[in-house]
């Protein structure tokens, strides 16, 4: 490999372990010197030639600009929404992220809080440790197995998840920005349309400008008050206030979360909320997964600065 030890590498955001390390041991590595330290990131900042960052950070075009000599962007994760591509391109700084390699943990994910969200496992768990199945047993859940889902979002994750929900017997439908011919799942234009062919929505499209809201009240109307939302996408596609009113409400009958609009806080309401369940954004948590992503994020600077091609930019880079 080429001595990369004299290149100059910004972290971005407060990174996975494993994907420090790697940077650290290979490169010249300054970390979030740009929140904290104007002094000494004004010292580096005309030598940046990489910033690594996660799929949650953010890289606005006014971080881009400061970085003369800036050259990619590797995001580790698929979601790379909190980046400036468009500001990016204009300088001809290519953006790189980590598709693939955490697919089943996100499609696994979106399963099992379907499960839990409909067959009520974690408060399950709680009625057994407080004793109150002494009292009586709970009340009954709802079946899954048969049910109708609704994908929003069938790329990669999104067919991943439609594999698994086949094993339960279930009725797959979707909605993306085009039908795909090459599936067999009914494909329905819009949200609403697909709501309501609906007994579970699950949200896996991209975040972004162009998918806020995507998932409001009329969505959430549609689906109807037997009906389950799981989100492993991004916090902003859901109109979160929206959402605690339908839950309040009897709108729908429940929700599994993973991402929130404004994480790590989720609103009081939300968690007060018995039928909802929530977990602290965990989709690619496994170490095996995160390794993987870490190795990718890696390999990417890696091939860049050896001049090889790169192994996974991000759609508007190819």
């Amino acid at each position: 490999m080429s001595d990369l030890s004299s290149i100059d590498v910004l972290a971005a955001a407060r990174l996975f372990p494993a994907y420090q390390a790697h940077l650290e041991k290979t490169f010249r590595f300054h970390d979030r010197l740009h929140e904290g330290d104007a002094a000494a990131f004004a010292e580096v900042a005309p030598r940046i030639r990489a910033v690594a960052c996660g799929g949650e950070s953010k890289v606005p075009g006014a971080l881009i600009e400061r970085l003369p000599a800036l050259e990619i962007i590797s995001v580790f994760g698929v979601g790379y929404d909190g980046v400036d591509v468009a500001a990016a391109k204009a300088r001809g700084v290519m953006v790189t992220h980590t598709p693939n390699v955490l697919n089943d943990e996100v499609a696994d994910t979106a399963i099992g809080l379907m499960l839990c969200a409909a067959r009520q496992l974690p408060a399950a768990d709680r009625y057994v440790r407080e004793g109150r199945w002494l009292s009586g047993p709970m009340p009954l859940s709802r079946k899954v197995s048969g049910a109708r889902l609704g994908i929003v979002g069938m790329g990669r994750i999104g067919q991943a998840i439609a594999q698994r929900a086949l094993a339960f017997g279930m009725t797959i439908a979707y909605t993306a920005r085009s039908a795909k011919a090459e599936l067999p799942y009914a494909y329905h234009a819009d949200v609403v349309a697909l709501a309501e062919a609906s007994d579970f929505l699950v949200v896996i499209t991209p975040g972004g400008a162009g998918t806020r809201h995507l998932v409001n009240a009329r969505v959430l109307e549609a689906l109807g008050p037997d009906g389950i939302l799981v989100n492993v996408a991004r916090g902003s596609v859901v109109d979160e206030q929206a959402l605690i009113e339908a839950l309040e409400r009897g709108t729908i009958a429940g929700a599994g979360l993973d991402v929130f609009a404004d994480e790590p806080r989720v609103p009081e309401r939300l968690i007060a909320l018995p039928h909802v369940v929530l977990a602290p954004h965990i989709g690619s948590a496994t170490v095996a997964t995160r390794q993987a992503m870490a190795d990718l994020a890696f390999g990417n600077l890696r091939a860049h600065f050896t001049g090889q091609p790169l192994l996974t930019p991000v759609p508007e880079c190819r």
